[in-house]
């Protein structure tokens, strides 16, 4: 079984994976007559493939016990995917990098400071949503259309905090 401690996200760890959605290493400006502070593109939204258009969805999630027990790893070919916390919530984020198989060796695991959201690159390889500490609510942007855009990868695994 795969052993992982889950480092703190931060956007330089996660670059070959995707992006970090976090304003506060951002640069805003003013807008809706200076009441407004805009944060502007944060990610890079994909949508891949003859049809494809942007969804935008609600996920709740109920929150996982740690150590994690992980049996596979997941990926969407067609399209990025984008989670971000409502609420404050940590959660815990497992990734790999695009390809056909999973590569053990290069798996990683982060946790986010519940103001940090994700958004996997298209065909980035990652975990199914593992929410802490209480239910969460997120934000979710991805890909919607035809083609079959989920794959899964067997592979187990135990995650834990340091």
């Amino acid at each position: 079984m795969l052993e992982l401690t889950a480092q703190p996200l931060t956007a330089e760890a996660f670059a070959p994976f995707g992006d970090v959605i976090d304003r506060r290493d951002a640069d805003g400006f003013p807008i809706n007559g200076g009441r407004t502070q805009r944060y502007h593109d944060l990610a890079r939204i994909e949508t891949l493939g003859e049809g494809a258009r942007p969804l935008i969805s609600l996920f709740v999630s109920q929150p996982v016990t740690l150590p994690l027990t992980l049996d596979f790893l997941e990926r969407h070919p067609l399209g990025s995917q984008a989670f971000m916390p409502l609420h404050g919530e940590r959660f815990i984020v497992v990734v790999a990098p695009p390809g056909e198989a999973v590569d053990p060796a290069r798996v990683r695991a982060f946790v986010t400071d519940g103001r940090q959201g994700v958004n996997y690159r298209a065909g980035t390889w990652h975990a199914i949503h593992s929410v802490l500490d209480v239910e969460g609510e997120f934000l979710v942007v991805d890909r919607g259309g035809a083609g079959d855009n989920c794959d899964e990868f067997p592979l187990a695994m135990r995650v834990s905090l340091p």
